[in-house]
C-alpha cells in the first residue's frame, strides 16, 4: 500500500476517535458506493453526518480540508444520495470535514468543520 494511503488509513483512525469523544456514534467507515466512497457516517443525535477526512504532514500545498474540491464534493454527496435511500433515513443530514494536520514535532492539529459543503 502506498504512503499516502497509510496516511490517509491512520487519519481516519485518528478522526473517528476523536469524534467519538465527542459524542459522535461512527456508523460505517470507508463506505463505497460504485466508483464513490465516504471516509466517515456518523450518527449524532437525529442526525446523519457524512465526513471527508484528509490528513497531511505539511501545509506546502495548503491546509488538509482545502483539499476538498467540487468534484469531491459532488462525489461525496452522490454516494451519500445512495445511503440515504438504501436506508430509508428521514432525518437531518450534514457534511462535515475533519482536517488533521500532523505538527513537525509529532503533535495533531485537528479541526471539525461542521457543514463544510452542501
Amino acid at each position: 500500500m502506498a504512503t499516502h494511503n497509510d496516511t490517509g488509513s491512520w487519519g481516519e483512525t485518528k478522526a473517528s476517535a476523536f469524534l467519538t469523544e465527542k459524542g459522535f456514534e461512527i456508523i460505517e467507515k470507508n463506505y463505497r458506493y460504485k466508483h464513490m466512497e465516504i471516509d466517515l457516517i456518523a450518527k449524532y443525535k437525529k442526525m446523519l453526518i457524512f465526513i471527508e477526512v484528509k490528513t497531511r504532514s505539511g501545509t506546502g500545498f495548503g491546509m488538509p480540508e482545502e483539499f476538498v474540491n467540487y468534484t469531491k464534493s459532488r462525489l461525496i454527496m452522490k454516494a451519500a444520495e445512495h445511503y440515504i435511500f438504501d436506508k430509508d433515513w428521514h432525518f437531518d443530514i450534514r457534511f462535515d470535514i475533519v482536517s488533521i494536520l500532523i505538527l513537525p514535532n509529532g503533535d495533531l492539529n485537528i479541526r471539525h468543520i461542521e457543514d463544510a459543503f452542501c
